[in-house]
């Protein structure tokens, strides 16, 4: 009896979209993520690091973080506001 084997990428997710989330951040002037890494830096290799995370998102092997609480002051209280809390690292040298 034979296993059945892996054909492929677990996620069907086309690199178009991951360059089109990244002109978004950059069209927003996004600022640095949780592990200090500017547009800037991220920009110096641009086509590795869109690829590298494009791989882990397509490979399953990309879990995003927790979400942090933040509280938001409105009239007559507070909302809570969840921030997205990425311990991941972009830093790939």
């Amino acid at each position: 009896m034979s296993q059945p084997g892996l054909t492929g990428k677990s996620h069907d997710i086309p690199k178009r979209l991951i360059w089109a989330a990244w002109l978004k951040v950059k069209g927003n002037g996004g600022a640095a993520g949780a592990d200090g890494v500017t547009i800037e830096q991220f920009e110096t290799r641009l086509a590795d690091n869109l690829y590298r995370l494009w791989n882990r998102m397509s490979s399953g092997s990309y879990f995003p973080g927790p979400v942090r609480a933040v509280e938001i002051p409105k009239k007559g209280g507070v909302r809570i506001l969840g921030i997205p809390n990425e311990v991941i690292s972009t830093r790939f040298g």
